[in-house]
């Protein structure tokens, strides 16, 4: 397609992945690009901006006057907002937006509003968000202004948070038992196709309005996305068991425990999923053709998206994390005899467990520390905040030697008041390891709290035996 020249396009979403790409795309073929957003400052610090050729309206798109002053002179404008939120009333406040969106755009007389929305199967009844993306869709399309409302899947890239979803599902779980959904079939597709039909759609001609699907060559179930990420990577394959029921809402939990995704967004993407969502038609290569090369299959999607990630970072974090943490195991274990006539001439308190207890326990918080902590250091690295990584391993490391250091103290050296303040100073070094893995999400850091608990226990359970025998 020979490149435009001074047109102008609005483009909303464009700090967004799928708008920035819009727009850096628009730019390399000569358009002219204006974006409304909230924060100006923002726009101008994205990579693709250009003095010359790019300008900003700041606004919000929700407000008509806003939205009417962004319109203004505008050939094409592409409407890439979504809003990913929990509120009771986000499809109504979407709807509204839309509807002002396409009332300026037709005020203004653009030559066509194009949309990315979400694929889904006819005839069911869909998940909120699913169905407050047709919502928007519709609207868009009955303003009276030509529109290209674009139907895709799974989107495929680095930046999109349902690859990120799929991705680290993929990396760190060897297999899973997964809900239902993961076997419902999914048309996933490349972003760099994405971003071609939403280009391309700005030449359609003036009497086409509707929908269109777009999607890879192949449609996949969940599982079978993940198993096949996992061969595109060069990882081994995953099996994937599925549980007869899994609510979406615990399920967006786990997710927000096992990746770097939240549970909050994760609610609407996993809501996605609970449908097959295919392709059924592709009438617009007919109309302005198909990306170079084809159609890109999803190996091929997947490593272009993966091409400057570390697909095997989780594996190296667990790795080391899981390694020190069974050398504090190992210390313990072999310095802590519960049955030497010392330990069993101790008076204790009456809430003292059972000795069984203690070695499950500690075996089940000792995992807990292991996978949490190696969550919480991949996704810091990943995400190149490397100085809370450093802190987090610094807060570890420190938890892991008085933690070994309180058995050596109690059970090797016999000194019951200084296994009592290093028994306090772990309890403390716990609850900042909590305190630390919940400031990075909330999930890890409920995960870790079994630990902080168990080690408060164990402090007080210490200085009652220390008190319960004066002088040994």
């Amino acid at each position: 397609m020979t490149p435009s020249t001074n047109r102008l396009g609005l483009v909303t979403g464009a700090t967004g992945y799928i708008g920035g790409q819009v727009a850096a795309e628009l730019l390399q073929r000569g358009w002219r690009v204006r974006v409304l957003s909230r924060s100006a400052d923002k726009v101008r610090r994205l990579p693709w901006w250009s003095q010359e050729s790019c300008e900003v309206v700041e606004g919000d798109a929700s407000d008509a006057a806003d939205v009417a002053e962004a319109m203004t002179g505008v050939d094409v404008a592409w409407y890439l907002l979504h809003s990913m939120g929990d509120s009771s009333d986000f499809a109504d406040e979407e709807l509204r937006m839309a509807r002002t969106f396409g009332a300026a755009a037709k005020d203004a007389g653009v030559e066509r509003i194009v949309y990315l929305g979400g694929l889904h199967p006819e005839g069911e009844e869909l998940s909120e968000h699913l169905a407050s993306r047709v919502a928007v869709g519709e609207a868009l399309m009955a303003s009276g202004v030509p529109t290209a409302a674009l139907q895709a899947g799974l989107v495929i890239g680095d930046g999109s948070s349902s690859f990120q979803m799929l991705r680290h599902l993929s990396e760190r779980l060897p297999g899973a038992v997964a809900p239902r959904w993961v076997r419902n079939t999914i048309q996933p597709v490349a972003v760099a196709d994405a971003v071609h039909y939403l280009v391309a759609a700005a030449d359609l001609p003036e009497h086409v309005s509707r929908t269109f699907d777009i999607g890879a060559p192949e449609a996949i179930e969940y599982a079978g996305m993940m198993s096949e990420y996992a061969k595109a990577v060069g990882l081994r394959r995953r099996l994937v068991l599925t549980a007869p029921v899994t609510t979406p809402g615990l399920a967006a939990y786990w997710v927000g425990l096992v990746t770097p995704v939240t549970t909050a967004l994760a609610k609407p993407l996993i809501g996605s999923l609970q449908h097959d969502t295919v392709v059924h038609e592709r009438d617009l290569d007919d109309l302005v053709g198909a990306p170079d090369g084809g159609h890109t299959t999803f190996r091929d999607a997947v490593r272009a998206a993966v091409r400057e990630a570390d697909t095997r970072r989780s594996g190296r974090t667990l790795a080391r994390t899981s390694a020190a943490v069974a050398a504090t195991a190992l210390v313990g274990s072999l310095v802590t005899d519960p049955d030497s006539l010392w330990y069993r001439t101790l008076r204790k308190p009456a809430f003292q467990p059972p000795a069984w207890v203690f070695p499950v326990a500690w075996t089940a918080l000792y995992a807990d520390i292991a996978l949490t902590s190696s969550l919480v250091l991949a996704d810091l690295g990943e995400q190149g905040r490397t100085r809370e990584q450093k802190a987090y391993a610094a807060a570890l490391v420190g938890n892991l030697v008085l933690n070994a250091g309180w058995s050596v103290l109690f059970f090797d050296r016999k000194k019951l008041r200084p296994a009592c303040l290093e028994a306090i100073a772990l309890a403390v070094s716990s609850a900042d390891l909590v305190r630390r893995a919940g400031a990075h999400t909330p999930e890890r850091g409920v995960a870790l709290a079994p630990y902080a608990a168990w080690t408060g226990f164990a402090a007080v359970l210490t200085g009652a035996i220390a008190r319960l025998n004066p002088r040994r």
